[in-house]
């Protein structure tokens, strides 16, 4: 029994011994292919990344098995020679095989957040100059200018004459893109340095009137004849409070402009006329006849409207070669305009569309019609259905005094005085001519004028 028992236990143990043999060499394979994993003898399996994986097919199972197989034969055979499977590694290979699982796997090359910002950044100076495009640096020196004067955006908006026609919402989010975005600011200055000294002057000659300004040419009367002299003292006395483009010219000409809409602090403004009904739509519909208005075609009214038409052609063709002959030039005011007089100009009536220059001792103003020609035509300066045929008359006197008569049933104001009909009144410089609500200022040549009195002087003792 003894015997018997005694090979019992030795049996156990040997088996139990042979099962913890294979174990351990189970175990140290799969260590050596974990190393040999994490040392890249063996290619790593693609895997996706999805969480959740779906349900494989039939075939996919057996080609992922046939490929598992694979890659154990080639662990297998991927072993270094001379060491058998179930060698026993050293302790520096134990060390290796037990840091490498704890080794993350590398994940995927994320793309790295400073290309997109990049890239982003990239497409903001497109931008920028697509909006520069738009507003040119005469713009923008234009803008600042006028909002150091006045510190309005809207007087800005309204008073201004950019290149282009921009809302007042555009000329507000301009202001503060150059007031507050460093990019924008930055390639307005770089452009605006660019620019010609010409074109600088050209641009600050243009800024507008702040009130401080105003205030003190308001307070030049409109009865004097201020000159040049006068507005260059003015810029003397006044430095600070005048913008540094100021010139006596710029000055003289803005006095001229707020005398002639009576802005001057001894001017009053004129109430308008009462006596005159203006016809509005509803009436003049009224006095429309519906039987005139028939398309009636008629062929002796044809032939005579070609006739009418050939007979005013061969006018226009005669008046074409006679221009050289008028007395009275009329030509279009314009930012750059022509100086007022020349050596044949004697004086000037100037508006706001048009001026008229008076190169004979007498013109004739009126309203020009087809029986009816005269010097100065005022329909071209605006609605002159009020003004008559023959208006009035301005002449030169021997002495150098221009007279002004009034011949129309309208009166004729001359710096707010009321000239009637039948009557005539001395014209001097800068008087404001009000003819049915148009506005002129009479400008006289007095370098010319003072030859034609020291003519008339060398005369009249003879």
């Amino acid at each position: 029994m003894d015997k018997d028992s005694q090979g019992l236990l030795d049996s156990s143990l040997m088996a139990s011994g042979t099962a913890s043999r294979s174990e351990d060499e189970e175990s140290l394979a799969g260590q050596k292919r974990a190393s040999s994993q994490a040392l890249g003898t063996i290619p790593k399996r693609r895997s996706s990344s999805r969480f959740i994986k779906r349900k494989k097919f039939d075939d996919e199972l057996v080609e992922s098995s046939l490929a598992k197989s694979s890659t154990r034969a080639k662990g297998a055979s991927g072993v270094e020679p001379g060491r058998c499977s179930g060698s026993e590694p050293s302790s520096s290979e134990k060390k290796k095989v037990s840091k490498a699982p704890s080794t993350p796997v590398p994940p995927s090359p994320a793309p790295a957040p400073g290309l997109t910002k990049r890239v982003k950044k990239s497409k903001q100076p497109l931008q920028v100059t697509k909006d520069l495009g738009r507003w040119k640096p005469a713009d923008d020196l234009l803008l600042i200018n006028a909002v150091l004067q006045t510190n309005d955006l809207t007087s800005v908006h309204l008073g201004v004459k950019f290149s282009c026609r921009f809302t007042l919402r555009e000329v507000q989010e301009r202001w503060y893109a150059l007031l507050y975005d460093p990019v924008i600011s930055k390639l307005a200055c770089q452009a605006m340095r660019q620019l010609h000294p010409e074109a600088i002057a050209a641009i600050q000659s243009k800024a507008l009137f702040s009130k401080a300004e105003e205030q003190l040419l308001s307070k030049v009367g409109s009865t004097s004849q201020p000159t040049l002299e006068t507005f260059q003292d003015l810029l003397h006395r006044h430095p600070d409070a005048f913008y540094l483009a100021r010139t006596a010219k710029a000055l003289q000409a803005h006095w001229q402009l707020m005398k002639q809409y009576y802005l001057l602090e001894d001017q009053t403004v004129q109430p308008l006329p009462k006596g005159d009904q203006v016809l509005n739509f509803s009436d003049a519909e009224d006095l429309i006849d519906d039987s005139k208005l028939k398309d009636m075609r008629d062929e002796v009214l044809e032939h005579e409207l070609t006739v009418a038409d050939r007979r005013q052609k061969r006018e226009i063709r005669q008046l074409e070669q006679e221009l050289h002959k008028w007395q009275v030039l009329v030509d279009s005011i314009t930012g750059m305009s022509s100086p007022d007089f020349d050596s044949q100009t004697l004086a000037v009536l100037r508006g706001r569309m048009v001026r008229y220059l008076m190169r004979s001792r007498e013109i004739t103003l009126g309203r020009a019609t087809k029986d009816n020609q005269i010097d100065v035509d005022l329909s071209l300066e605006g609605p002159a259905w009020k003004i008559s045929r023959k208006q009035g008359v301005i002449k030169l006197k021997n002495n150098g005094d221009f007279f002004i008569a009034n011949e129309g049933r309208r009166p004729i104001y001359i710096d707010g005085r009321p000239v009637l009909c039948g009557s005539k009144w001395r014209l001097s410089n800068n008087s404001v001519v009000e003819i049915a609500s148009l506005r002129f200022v009479f400008l006289i040549n007095q370098d010319l004028i003072a030859l034609i009195r020291a003519e008339a002087a060398k005369i009249t003792p003879q």
